[in-house]
């Protein structure tokens, strides 16, 4: 890992331009079934894993991110879930717990969060979505640092990107503050980082 420097914000900035024009255009050239059916069944290591936790961090989905509250609330496996919580929008991030049916509201970031008197929650595994990926748990989000700050307040928590196959890339550009993934999450695969899972 590297520390911050003016030319690895910049490399990182515009990986994500282009990460999110392939991510954009790969979504809205989904089909009506592959869209259906991407997301929806779990891969087998992955159930067995979601039975081994309490409460499961996930994202209410924005844009052209894939949609994966579907895919954990249509499974027995999971017996809690929380959604990311912004009070307001210099605030850290948090967790809150969110059950289908209920409100979302849009947060200060413009994403959909459960609302603010909804019980706060510390999941213990918990799906981010990704701008860009490789193969070593290397991750490219938004840029806010908020989830690497989260991971990092709560290593042990497992920590699943998700994002569709084509944001993969060979090699993240890596800042001493980023937080590496313990496994990817795609429409075709599980792939396994590291040495937790």
């Amino acid at each position: 890992m590297t520390d911050l420097s003016a030319d690895l914000v910049q490399q990182k900035q515009l990986l994500r331009e282009k990460l999110r024009f392939r991510r954009k255009h790969f979504a809205a050239n989904l089909d009506g079934m592959a869209q259906l059916a991407a997301f929806r069944a779990l891969p087998a290591p992955l159930s067995e894993l979601l039975a081994d936790h309490d409460i499961v961090g996930a994202y209410s989905a924005w844009g052209d991110e894939p949609d994966i509250l579907p895919l954990l609330t249509g499974t027995a496996a999971v017996s809690a879930i929380a959604l990311p919580h912004h009070a307001a929008r210099v605030a850290e991030m948090g967790f809150r717990r969110w059950q289908p049916g209920e409100s979302l509201v849009k947060g200060p970031w413009s994403t959909r969060q459960p609302v603010d008197d909804a019980p706060p929650a510390t999941p213990d595994l918990i799906f981010c979505p990704l701008i860009g990926f490789d193969r070593r748990g290397g991750r490219i989000g938004q840029g806010g640092g908020h989830y690497d700050r989260y991971f990092a307040a709560h290593p042990a928590a497992l920590r699943i990107g998700v994002g569709w196959s084509v944001q993969e890339i060979d090699t993240v550009p890596r800042e001493s503050t980023d937080m590496t993934l313990d496994a990817i999450l795609t429409e075709q695969e599980f792939i396994l980082c590291g040495d937790r899972l």
